[in-house]
């Protein structure tokens, strides 16, 4: 098979429709949301006439001195909108690879709450996650179609790093100065007060507005500290909600939002807020004297120089090239792209996630009623006999640097012990399932082999091929190996492994990501390095897909 992406139809499928579809009872409840605030906004002016304005607090006399904004102030908002746009448009290309959202754990076909194709997922023949996936174009978001989910997570894993340390070094410096007393509302007046200003938007009339310099009028001052003190907070925490290590073994926390595919939801009307922020915002600066606004944004001033409103013109156009070099780093530089963010990704878990060790279990009610299947199931010779046998010839073949290399059939896997575990699974595409799974702990097949010292990595090899063709493999530090959570299961829901999901044998890490759990286990290889096998870089698709090495969040 061809490199070629557009020969592929699984990212660049003959139809490439984009729909946005609610399901009806939400899209009512989203529609009803929107309305009633308008509509009780018409009522009281229709009845009372308009509000009066002006009934805030005066200002301390050292705020109302800094008629100015500070340069860092400005630095970190023109960071914040390059980094909003750049998250933005990767986390639409993550979003696509599973377009659907729901609020429960399982994924069920049809439970989604909203979705981004017109595809319902036939029930005449296997559909796969990755059938699933849409094509997004590369005007909409980054990268777009092509390596999509693999390198829009190296801009949006350690963009979201960047942003979210932009916003703290805003924070510490807000509170370091009087610039906090703009944002932080500190009378329960301001409520009132932004209603007040509301009615006279949403009647269509212009309120009164002060100096932005010195003070926001109340709806603004209430609007710009949501966006700061609770939706980007959300942001971050709904991002960490979705990591298999966390969720893994801190059940507690995605239950904050409701669950994994909740805080996915969540995660995504986040950015629908934004958007929908960043609209009215620029709207407003435009609508209310531009040519001062962009003075003030820009050079932190209050002038009537056309000046401030060209650089800032030229500023948010900016953002035209700088995704234009997004775009050809990640179509023509994704290895250097994988590189760095694995080395983000490699700090991280020095610090964070190799300290956590799986540990959440779920009971038999939990088990998802549907599970979505994924990858190519073999096609060689060697599987179809031994499957059409019921893997009776089955031999596990375990080898490389080991000083006891063994053939195991099934039979001698089982007599190794038994280990059971109902866990999450959490797909690099958005997907998640919980499923009962029974085998042998890996540590108990290194007792047996007998790694040497050498030995720093096992290789999982697959009867299966890649996206692209070639063998699928991937490859486990042994620290990770050696978790009692890492198990080579036979068994899944109480049944034999179906073939559909892995048989004879398939690898469960449930501290990664599903693309790491080898299905159709044809071998085990220990090895010194990842480098020496396949490209180099730890797995099939981390050599043609450029996904993680190690991926545990």
């Amino acid at each position: 098979m061809t490199n070629d992406p557009k020969s592929n139809p699984v990212h660049y499928p003959p139809d490439r429709r984009l729909r946005v579809r609610i399901r009806t009872s939400y899209l009512c409840m989203i529609l009803a949301l929107a309305a009633l605030p308008v509509a009780m906004a018409w009522v009281q002016y229709l009845v009372a006439g308009l509000p009066e304005i002006g009934n805030l607090p005066k200002l301390p006399d050292e705020a109302t001195r800094a008629h100015h904004f500070p340069g860092w102030l400005r630095l970190t908002h023109y960071v914040n909108f390059i980094f909003l746009v750049l998250l933005a448009r990767s986390g639409l290309s993550i979003l696509m690879d599973h377009p659907r959202l729901y609020f429960d754990v399982h994924c069920t076909p049809g439970s989604d709450w909203a979705k981004f194709t017109p595809i319902e997922v036939p029930a005449d023949r296997v559909w796969t996650a990755k059938d699933d996936a849409r094509y997004i174009s590369p005007w909409l978001a980054l990268p777009g179609y092509r390596h999509t989910v693999g390198v829009a997570r190296h801009w949006h894993l350690p963009g979201a790093l960047i942003w979210f340390l932009n916003g703290v070094i805003f924070v510490t410096l807000m509170f370091g100065t009087t610039e906090w007393k703009r944002l932080v509302p500190t009378s329960w007046a301001v409520v009132a007060e932004a209603w007040a200003i509301f009615v006279h938007y949403a009647t269509l009339r212009l309120p009164p507005e002060p100096d932005p310099l010195i003070r926001y009028n109340a709806l603004q001052q209430l609007s710009y500290f949501t966006v700061v003190f609770v939706m980007a907070p959300l942001s971050a925490l709904t991002g960490l909600a979705m990591s298999p290590s966390i969720d893994n073994r801190f059940r507690w926390y995605p239950r904050l939002f409701g669950g994994r595919q909740s805080a996915r939801s969540l995660h995504f009307l986040l950015l629908v807020g934004y958007v929908a922020f960043l609209m009215m915002h620029v709207t407003m600066v435009f609508v209310n004297d531009p040519v001062r606004n962009f003075n003030g944004i820009v050079f932190g001033n209050d002038s009537e120089r056309l000046l401030g409103l060209i650089c800032g013109l030229g500023a948010i156009s900016a953002i035209v090239p700088i995704c234009m070099v997004a775009h050809w780093l990640s179509w023509n530089r994704p290895r250097q792209l994988q590189y760095a963010a694995g080395s983000v990704h490699a700090v991280l878990r020095w610090l964070t996630f190799r300290l956590w060790k799986p540990c959440v279990r779920y009971a038999e009610d939990d088990i998802s009623p549907f599970f979505w299947p994924n990858g190519k199931i073999p096609v060689s010779e060697e599987w179809t006999t031994l499957a059409a046998g019921n893997f009776a010839d089955y031999r596990l073949k375990i080898g490389g640097l080991v000083d006891n290399p063994v053939e195991l059939s099934l039979d001698d896997l089982k007599s190794l012990g038994r280990q059971e575990q109902i866990t999450m699974h959490h797909c690099i595409q958005g997907w998640s399932g919980i499923a009962h799974w029974a085998g042998v702990p890996l540590e108990r097949l290194v007792e047996l082999v007998k790694p040497q010292q050498d030995a720093k990595v096992v290789v999982f090899r697959s009867f299966g091929e890649g996206l692209y063709g070639g063998e699928y493999y991937d490859t486990q530090p042994m620290d990770i190996a050696l978790q009692s959570e890492t198990l080579l299961a036979w068994e899944m829901n109480f049944q034999p492994l179906p073939q559909l999901y892995g048989a004879p044998l398939r690898l469960r890490v449930e501290s990664q990501l599903g693309y790491k759990m080898v299905k159709w286990i044809r071998a085990i290889d220990f090895v010194d390095s990842e480098k020496s096998i396949g490209k180099g870089h730890g797995g099939k698709n981390e050599d043609d897909e450029y996904f993680d090495l190690i991926p545990e969040i």
